[in-house]
């Protein structure tokens, strides 16, 4: 039977083996940070970040735009690899808007830097890692 392990401020996720919360600020950029998301391209973006959860195994807490970046706060198990997972997001959007908004093709030999800055979340109190021990 999987542990349920849970406080007023957090929820914890499980695995058979695994109890887990492990988040992620996830902030990329446009190829040559050009402004070139749109509010229109900016939802669609949303929408195909968000579509891809179950898919890749993530989970999107947050996600916010701006016309040259994206941040995301994901929550993903923790034997995924977050470049891996991000590297999946960034290809997949990148070729749906390539395909949908033809201008961007024409403005940027590809959607999306390959760096990234990711930065851990959160912390976990010495009573919670009591709770789960006792």
């Amino acid at each position: 039977m999987p542990l349920k392990i849970s406080n007023k401020k957090r929820n914890y996720r499980t695995t058979n083996k695994t109890v887990y919360s492990c988040q992620y600020h996830v902030i990329w950029c446009a190829k040559y940070c050009r402004k070139v998301l749109d509010t229109q391209i900016q939802g669609r973006l949303k929408q195909l970040i968000r579509e891809k959860q179950d898919a890749y195994g993530y989970k999107i807490r947050e996600v916010e735009t701006q016309s040259e970046h994206v941040h995301l706060l994901v929550e993903m198990p923790p034997t995924d690899s977050v470049d891996k997972i991000v590297g999946k997001i960034k290809g997949y959007t990148s070729k749906v808007l390539r395909e949908e908004y033809p201008s961007l093709k024409s403005r940027l030999p590809s959607l999306w830097t390959r760096s990234k800055f990711v930065s851990s979340c959160g912390g976990i109190t010495l009573q919670v890692i009591k709770d789960w021990l006792l």
